[in-house]
Formats: structure tokens, C-alpha cells, sequence
């Protein structure tokens, strides 16, 4: 084998690589809503998990207790957990429970009020 052949193995094998991570990874639509209305929210899987990871740009709600929830293709809610810290950081990313088929949206749900304070949604539901 020479260089050439070899060289040109590697950038497909690097190609076919980045190509099936992409696949993994999709992102929603933009936050809307009276409290959360700024950034994106991203699903990927790493590790073999559904995970879910705010943005940069993602302003987190000043309200009493902002939290995960996502929304399957179906209407289901499910409630996750809390999007801030006990030393009020923000928990940019959470890894989706295996019971959750499949992802259509994501909110930010206030549980002391409980209300929806903004959501993203996916074009299609993800899984």
C-alpha cells in the first residue's frame, strides 16, 4: 500500500465517521414562550442515551422552580427534573429517561406554578 491509499482510507473512514454523528444529533426550533424565549434545545445520543442540551444563547426563566419536561408525538407530558442547581447553576443538559418513547417537545414547566413558561419543537419527533 503507499501513502495515497492509505491517506484516502483514513478521510473516508473520518467522513463516514462525522457523517453517522450527525445523524445522531438533531435540533429544534426556537424557545417561545413568556419566560423562556430565547435559544434551542439539541437531541443526541451519546453512550447509547437520549440527551437533551440547552444552548449558549438559552436564558433560563426567573421563576421559583424551572424544570425539564418533555412532550412525546403522542401528547404525554413527562416531568424530569429541575433546570437549576442547588448553587442556582443552570443543568444545560439532561439525559431523557428510557421509558420516554420518543420527543416531539421540550418545555420549561414551572412546578410551583405550573405552567408552561416557554417549549422548542422538534420538525419531527426524535427518539
Amino acid at each position: 500500500m503507499n501513502y495515497k491509499t492509505i491517506f484516502a482510507s483514513l478521510t473516508a473512514l473520518v467522513m463516514a465517521a462525522t457523517s453517522s454523528i450527525a445523524q445522531d444529533s438533531h435540533k429544534s426550533g426556537p424557545f417561545q414562550g413568556a419566560k423562556a424565549n430565547k435559544g434551542f434545545v439539541t437531541h443526541s445520543t451519546q453512550n447509547g442515551k437520549s440527551t437533551l442540551t440547552l444552548s449558549d444563547d438559552f436564558i433560563p426563566p426567573q421563576t421559583p422552580d424551572p424544570h425539564w419536561q418533555v412532550v412525546d408525538s403522542n401528547g404525554k407530558s413527562y416531568l424530569l427534573d429541575r433546570l437549576m442547581t442547588k448553587g442556582e447553576k443552570v443543568k444545560k443538559s439532561i439525559v431523557v429517561p428510557e421509558y420516554v418513547p420518543d420527543i416531539a417537545k421540550v418545555q420549561i414547566w414551572c412546578a410551583f406554578a405550573e405552567t408552561n413558561l416557554g417549549e422548542a419543537a422538534f420538525d419531527n419527533p426524535v427518539k
